[in-house]
């Protein structure tokens, strides 16, 4: 987004709408590789299930309750963005579980 002081208010918010437009449909044309997030989601199921067996039900709640609304929210915000379907839950997944791909 480019910034010109001289530009009328209203020419400005017609060229960041339209920047935004392009970036949303170019976010939503461009496949997402969601490999990486299922080491993550392993992980995570992994550790639930050692959670589940040797710690209290507590603490099993509270880490998955975390990674739930880590997805939740992954989600919601991708569907505002104008995701729907599919792509929006690819999206969400690889947002909440991607991190895997870092280790």
């Amino acid at each position: 987004m480019n910034f010109d002081e001289n530009e009328p208010q209203a020419v400005r918010d017609q060229r960041f709408a339209a920047e935004r437009a392009e970036g949303r449909e170019r976010r939503r044309s461009a496949p997402v590789d969601v490999r990486p997030a299922h080491f993550g989601a392993g992980i995570v199921v992994v550790a639930l299930v050692l959670i589940g067996r040797f710690g209290t039900f507590a603490a099993l709640g509270v880490v998955g309750g975390i990674f739930l609304l880590w997805f939740a929210v992954a989600l919601a915000w991708f569907h505002a963005d104008g995701d729907r379907g599919a792509h929006a839950l690819r999206r969400a997944y690889r947002a909440a579980f991607g991190w895997a791909d870092c280790l």
